[in-house]
């Protein structure tokens, strides 16, 4: 990839790059390059991909549970606020 386009390139991504890092940058980015031309050059027909090898969905199907008492349920929580579940903070 030519200089002048990783220049463009890191301004538009808002980089401040050095002029030494355009140099290993660009070996980089043309490794890249080249991989991507290597998987164009695949052929995606005999390639298995998701469910198309085991030739059905093998998900459930959804059931709705209709005897569910919410307070058995809630006995299972660690801790409990009034009706709530307590849970560890995130942030």
């Amino acid at each position: 990839m030519d200089v002048s386009e990783l220049k463009i390139t890191a301004e538009l991504a808002n980089l401040n790059l050095m002029e030494e890092e355009f140099v290993s940058l660009g070996r980089e980015v043309e490794k890249i390059l080249d991989y991507f031309s290597k998987m164009m050059e695949a052929d995606e027909g005999s390639l298995p991909a998701g469910t198309e090898r085991c030739g059905a969905n093998r998900i459930r199907p959804d059931e709705q549970i209709r005897d569910i008492n919410p307070d058995v349920l809630l006995e299972n929580a660690p801790e409990l606020e009034d009706r709530f579940i307590v849970i560890p903070n995130v942030l």
